[in-house]
Parts: structure tokens; sequence; C-alpha cells
């Protein structure tokens, strides 16, 4: 694997929503523009690059100042893209023309002076962090977790980064992917296999918490005659290698 030439800050949000009668928790699911020139026709949670203009808003708090950008992205990329905001507080009718707005090159920032909108960063819980090295231009992508808002619009996708949002169990996306219907690449299914043995939020934040947040640089090691991606075994994946082969890799 070569050195990059570009690291690009970057965040996404697993938004869940819980089920009624016990069943597995549902997650937001975003299909990507196959135009896209990073995993095109793939399934990926909402997510996208941190703007300078999230660091300047992070300022408002106290803490560490990429996390916390990489917070007001994930949330701010959800609402571009899904029309959810998890973390924000803000009049339900208000959500269209905060998300119309975003489009025409308003910041986020702006739209919450604007619209008497409240933010809270830390409604996200961390989850993991990415950083693949396996092209020219990577993406160091922060993960977190956020309930469904309890209220709100209906998710729909944006037409123009996204062509289609849903709400699925991660078994199903898996499902899904396996029987050649959906393409998803090596750390959305990593991470949809972790998130697919938690019964409830609750769950996937303690495991979440119970695992330190440190990044994820995957890497070829050759196994059983095969070269096989890797991850470390002690981030709380239950899978932790593919055949490269079969690996989908962006």
């Amino acid at each position: 694997m070569g050195s990059p030439s570009e690291i690009v800050p970057a965040a996404t949000v697993v938004v869940i929503r819980e089920t009624p009668g016990g069943a597995a928790p549902e997650l937001l699911m975003v299909e990507r523009a196959r135009a896209m020139s990073f995993a095109g026709g793939a399934l990926v949670f909402p997510g996208g690059r941190v703007d300078p203009a999230d660091r300047v808003l992070a300022t408002q708090w106290d803490g560490d100042a990429d996390d916390l950008a990489a917070r007001i992205a994930a949330v701010r990329e959800s609402l571009e893209e899904t029309g959810l905001a998890p973390g924000l507080s803000v009049a339900a009718e208000r959500i269209a023309a905060m998300r119309a707005e975003l489009a025409a090159g308003a910041t986020f920032g702006e739209l919450l002076r604007d619209h008497a909108a409240t933010l809270d960063p830390h409604a996200l819980v961390p989850f993991a962090r990415w950083c693949p090295d396996h092209d020219r231009r990577v993406f160091d992508t922060y993960f977190y977790l956020a309930r469904a808002p309890a209220e709100g619009p209906e998710p729909t996708p944006d037409a123009t980064e996204s062509v289609r949002v849903f709400w699925a169990t991660a078994r199903q996306v898996l499902a899904e992917a396996d029987a050649g219907r959906a393409r998803i690449i090596f750390p959305t299914r990593r991470n949809l296999e972790r998130l697919a043995t938690f019964g409830s939020f609750d769950e996937a934040a303690a495991n979440a918490r119970a695992h330190p947040v440190r990044t994820i640089t995957p890497w070829v090691e050759r196994r059983d005659d095969a070269d096989h991606l890797c991850i470390p075994n002690d981030c709380g994946y239950p899978v932790t290698s593919e055949a490269i082969d079969r690996a989908t890799r962006g």
C-alpha cells in the first residue's frame, strides 16, 4: 500500500430506530449515486467530509476539536442526505427549509441561528474510526451512533449524492449484499456485522463505550494460501478478515 496523497477528514452516523415487539433495531441506510467517485452505487450510512465551517462551529463546545467537528459534520450530512438530523432540536416544519438552505450553500451555524435550532453534538456516541490507506485519497472517518429522532419527517434522498434512503436491520442489508442485490464496501460490511449483534440502541452504545475508539487501518495478510484484508481482533468486531478477492474497497 502506497502513501496516500490526500487524507480527507470525514464523519458518518448510524441512526438507529427501535422496532416494536423486541425485533432487531433498524438502521438508516443510504444508496449513493453510481456517479459518485467514492463508493458509487453502494449502501452506506449517512455521512461525508468535515467542512471548515464545521470546525468553526465546533469551537462553541469544550472538548476535542476534531471529534466535535466530526460530530457536527455527521449531523449536517445526515440532514443533507436524508432529511433527518439526530441531535438537532428544531420545529419539525423547519427541517425541509433547513435542508434546502444547506443545499443552497448556507452553513450549518447560520441555519442554527436563523431557525432557532439547538444542536447537541454529545447526542452522538463514538463507535469507530476507520482510515483505509489503499488509495491515493483516503477518508479518515469517525463513526457515531445516534437514536432516530422521535419526531420528524420521513427520510428522503437528496437525489444528488443519495438516490435511495431506507430503514433496514443490519442482517437484512448483509443478506441483500450476499445475494448480489446490493453493494457494500469493506468498512460498511464490518460495521454491519458488528451492529447485527445488538438488540437495541442501548446495547450498541454500551458496546461502543466498552471498546475505546482507535483508528482502524486494514492491512493485507496471507492466510490459508490467500491474501486477506484484516483489521485488529480487539475493537469489537465479530469478523476481522475477508479474502481480498471478495472484499469491496471503494
